[in-house]
């Protein structure tokens, strides 16, 4: 496999074979995040097509001061809350300004304690959980899936997405605090 540099230089070089090995390479990675955040099969090919023309489009501008996947992270992140805002209807709450938060100090969350390893391969849970996601706002959803899901640290995140790391770990306070508050009726059964 071909080193992403020489790719990156030889795509805006105009090769667009170099290009076309980029689009290879990371179209299983764009696509997985993407379905990942839009919950949606026919979103996810959208936001693949225009991730790549954006890609494309924008390569001139890739300085490479950080990784390319994390360059085409932020790529497909704008290409979600841009799809979102269009078809938004629904008022946005923000989880600062939600009840759920107010007096977080005195929140008590019940211990979950030991789950077996066959209820986390339940369907039923596995459901449950992905309406829990679906639930969060979009910021912190995709604040989720990228450090929790994908498994990106917090700095890539935050580089993705142009937040500081206090950021980052602000939002994925608040999505698992609200995870959790979605999840204690199923694990109170």
């Amino acid at each position: 496999m071909e080193d992403d540099t020489k790719l990156i230089e030889a795509s805006k070089a105009g090769d667009k074979r170099a290009f076309g090995k980029l689009v290879k390479k990371y179209e299983q990675l764009v696509y997985s995040f993407s379905f990942k955040i839009c919950r949606d099969k026919d979103k996810a090919d959208e936001v693949l097509q225009e991730t790549f023309v954006n890609a494309y489009r924008g390569l001139k501008s890739f300085s490479g001061n950080s990784k390319f996947s994390t360059w085409l992270y932020r790529i497909v992140t704008n290409n979600c809350l841009m799809m979102h805002r269009k078809e938004s209807r629904e008022p946005v709450v923000s989880l600062d300004e939600a009840n759920l938060f107010h007096g977080t100090d005195e929140l008590q969350i019940p211990h979950w304690g030991e789950t077996p390893q066959d209820s986390v391969l339940n369907k039923e849970l596995k459901e449950i959980l992905d309406e829990a996601i679906q639930k969060l706002p979009l910021d912190y959803r995709i604040v989720f899936v990228m450090r929790d899901v994908e498994g990106l640290s917090t700095e890539e995140v935050g580089k993705a997405l142009k937040l500081s790391v206090p950021a980052v770990k602000s939002r994925l306070h608040r999505a698992r605090l609200f995870l959790r508050e979605e999840l204690n009726p199923y694990f109170a059964k």
